[in-house]
C-alpha cells in the first residue's frame, strides 16, 4: 500500500513539474515575442480581405494604427484587473471607410465609475463626433469568458473580450477577428499607489477611460515552480525507501 502511494505521489510531482517546464516555455517565448514587437513603429492594420486566414495570435502586440468612427451605441464593458485595480475596459467599435469594424478597447475605468460609462452622457461626452484615429496594441480575442466565469450576452455581462460573442451580441456584421487596446504601454501604471489612495472626488476628476494599460512585462516563476515539484518528488522517493528498507530488516 506504501509503495502504491509512493509511486503515486511521485509520478504526480513529476507530471507537474513537467508541466510547468512546458509553461516556461510557453512564457519565455511570449516574453521574447512582446518585447521584439511592442516597441516597434505602427503599422497599418491586416486588410479585411485576410481576416478570415490571419491567426492573430502570430501577430499579437504588433503596435497598430486605423482610423474610422465610433459606433458609441455599440459600447460594451468587460470585467478588468489592472494596475490600477479592479473595473471594465470600455470597448467601442469603431467603423472604417471601407466599412468593417473593429472593437477597440479604449482603456480602464474603476467599478465606482461603471454607471457612468454604461451608456448615457458621460460615455457620449468622451467620444469623439466623426472620422479619428487611433493607435495601439494588436490583441488576439478572448473567446469564452474569465476563470470559471462564462460571458452572458443577453445579461450584458462579460468577463472577457470576445470578440465575435460581442459582436454577434452588438449586431456588427464585419468585425475583426481581434481587438485593438488603445494606447502605447508609458508605465504610467505604476503609479498605482497614489491612484489607490485617491478619494471619490478625486476619481471623477480623472481622465477616464485610462488607455495605455497593456500588460507586457510577465512575471515567469515557471523554472521556480518545476525545481520545486522535482524536488517533491525526490523526497517522496527517498522517504518511501526509507520507509520500506525499514520495514525490510524490521522483518
Amino acid at each position: 500500500m506504501l509503495a502504491t502511494v509512493g509511486i503515486a505521489l511521485f509520478l504526480g510531482f513529476i507530471a507537474l513539474g513537467t508541466w510547468q517546464v512546458y509553461r516556461l516555455q510557453w512564457k519565455l517565448d511570449l516574453i521574447e515575442r512582446v518585447e521584439r514587437r511592442v516597441h516597434s513603429a505602427p503599422q497599418a492594420l491586416p486588410a479585411p480581405a485576410s481576416w478570415s486566414q490571419l491567426d492573430a495570435k502570430a501577430v499579437e502586440y504588433q503596435p497598430s494604427r486605423l482610423q474610422g468612427q465610433w459606433l458609441t451605441d455599440k459600447t460594451v464593458l468587460t470585467q478588468a484587473a489592472t494596475a490600477l485595480g479592479s473595473g471594465f475596459w470600455v470597448l467601442t467599435p469603431l467603423q472604417q471607410a471601407d466599412g468593417s469594424q473593429v472593437l477597440v478597447n479604449r482603456g480602464f475605468v474603476p467599478d465606482t465609475l461603471r454607471r457612468d460609462w454604461a451608456g448615457g452622457p458621460q460615455l457620449a461626452a468622451a467620444t469623439p463626433t466623426g472620422e479619428v484615429r487611433v493607435t495601439g496594441l494588436l490583441r488576439a480575442t478572448e473567446p469564452k469568458g474569465g476563470f470559471l466565469r462564462d460571458n452572458d450576452p443577453q445579461a450584458q455581462r462579460w468577463f472577457s473580450r470576445d470578440v465575435q460573442a460581442i459582436a454577434q451580441a452588438q449586431g456588427l456584421t464585419r468585425v475583426a477577428p481581434f481587438f485593438i487596446d488603445e494606447g502605447l504601454p508609458d508605465g504610467s501604471a505604476e503609479l498605482v499607489g497614489e491612484q489607490k489612495r485617491s478619494s471619490a472626488s478625486d476619481l471623477q476628476s480623472q481622465q477616464w477611460p485610462r488607455a495605455g494599460l497593456t500588460q507586457v512585462r510577465f512575471v515567469n516563476n515557471h523554472l521556480v515552480y518545476a525545481l520545486t515539484w522535482y524536488g517533491l518528488a525526490l523526497m517522496v522517493a527517498g522517504a518511501t525507501w526509507l520507509v520500506l528498507r525499514k520495514r525490510k530488516r524490521a522483518r
